[in-house]
């Protein structure tokens, strides 16, 4: 092994939070080394971004290249499982009328642009670099990495930034990351071309659809290919007994209205990706010498498409600690319990709606919106992303939104409970696809 480099800032992982965090940092004079195992462009699900990344993508001067490989997107589609007629709401109905659109991309592409943009910006980024160990001592971290051709290299860090996504590098080591029992679910997905779209404005909306056993995403992607997924409970894709592909065709007849916008076309490269969708979260997502950003700190369902927005505002927020523990670090503690807080806020406002979308008092919810004590316009400011800009009236419009559906629930006790019986049944099973990705052209 080569001696071991010195840097300020060592980043494990290239993807959306890493590419930002590491960018942010270098930007302040930093040494900031970034690693990233895989190879750009390299797939990676997740294609439906939300009006709050603009904002993040102006400040990391992207905006233009970004709106380049994407697909506008001004609002959401709902289809529901039982009705003739779908619901239509654009994000221009928060409180911040202004955040009214965002993209639909490619991850390929988004991923290796912001990646490219951090070394543009003074990282040193290197690719096929497997982060190996991590040891942390008083006077910093010891990071190993073993490289494509199986040389191993070190490097001497003051502070270390976890952006490995699922496989939460730092929360595995250290015994932090804990599954979400509230939650667990799988997906099928693959890309389609050819598939009907919305026409005109509401080309490149996202569709949400129902269906038995879960929902289906339905994104259109500007170089013509549709990005289709099923996200079910666990149990549905344990019962699979035919090749996946065939599996995923049934699946989709199971929704009327998907399969009909699907009846002419056809399976990009004839494959089909599975993935356990657990949700999980580290206890904790600081230290003194380490930050945990994105998906290596929590993941939620991505049934709002929130997982890019949230994955880049942490690392937004990371590096004003980073900047911290590096130049003022008695300031440290009390900057670790604000973030700590902050991290938590968008989880767990996209995570009560999450729990409960499948129930069908929210469903009907989302069918007829109503902004009665303005709630709709807090669902939207929800969904635009635009979740810490606002003031108290937002968080009001959100507790009224929660106010309305228990009240509804309440004067329909047979429904509810029937609604929560059946979902207390779908999450106790976990025992399908722990959390592997399956391609198949079978």
């Amino acid at each position: 092994m080569e001696a071991s480099q010195e840097c300020d800032v060592l980043v494990i992982g290239g993807g959306p939070a890493g590419s930002t965090i590491a960018t942010l940092l270098a930007r302040q004079g930093r040494r900031v080394v970034m690693l990233e195992k895989a190879h750009h462009p390299r797939f990676h699900i997740g294609e439906s971004l939300l009006p709050g990344n603009v904002e993040l993508f102006e400040k990391l001067g992207v905006r233009d290249q970004v709106e380049k490989i994407g697909m506008p997107k001004f609002g959401i589609e709902f289809v529901p499982p039982d009705l003739p007629y779908r619901s239509y709401v654009d994000f221009s109905e928060g409180w911040n009328p202004k955040l009214d659109s965002a993209w639909q991309v490619r991850r390929s592409e988004l991923d290796e642009l912001l990646f490219r943009n951090a070394t543009k910006e003074g990282a040193l980024t290197l690719e096929g670099a497997q982060v190996r160990q991590v040891d942390f001592d008083d006077g910093g971290a010891t990071v190993q990495a073993v490289l494509d051709d199986g040389a191993r290299r070190s490097w001497r860090a003051k502070f270390v930034v976890d952006a490995s996504g699922r496989d939460t590098l730092l929360a595995t080591k250290l015994q932090s990351k804990k599954k979400n029992t509230e939650h667990n679910s799988t997906a099928l997905f693959g890309h389609f071309r050819g598939a009907r779209r919305l026409e005109g404005k509401r080309e490149g909306n996202i569709s949400i659809c129902w269906f038995e056993h879960g929902w289906f995403w339905f994104i259109p992607l500007v170089d013509g290919t549709t990005s289709v997924g099923a996200v079910c409970w666990a149990y549905y894709l344990k019962a699979r007994d035919k090749p996946l592909k065939d599996y995923f065709h049934d699946t989709i007849a199971l929704c009327p209205e998907l399969a009909d916008r699907l009846k002419d076309a056809t399976l990009v490269d004839d494959v089909v990706h599975a993935t356990g969708n657990f949700s999980y979260a580290s206890t904790h997502a600081t230290g003194e010498r380490y930050l945990m950003v994105g998906d290596a700190f929590t993941f939620i369902d991505p049934m709002f498409s929130s997982g890019v927005f949230l994955a880049m505002q942490s690392a937004f927020d990371g590096a004003e600690l980073v900047a911290t523990a590096l130049d003022r670090p008695a300031e440290l503690p009390a900057a670790r319990r604000a973030l700590e807080k902050r991290m938590r806020v968008g989880p767990r406002d996209y995570s009560w709606f999450i729990y409960r979308v499948t129930n069908p008092t929210i469903r009907d919810m989302f069918m007829h919106p109503n902004n009665a004590f303005n709630a709709k316009q807090g669902l939207m400011s929800l969904l635009a992303a635009d979740i810490h800009n606002q003031g108290p009236a937002y968080r009001q419009s959100l507790r009224m939104f929660k106010l309305i559906y228990y009240f509804v629930s309440l004067i329909h006790p047979r429904r509810t409970y029937a609604g929560w019986k059946r979902r207390a049944g779908n999450i106790r099973d976990h025992g399908a696809l722990k959390g592997e990705t399956i391609q198949t052209s079978d």
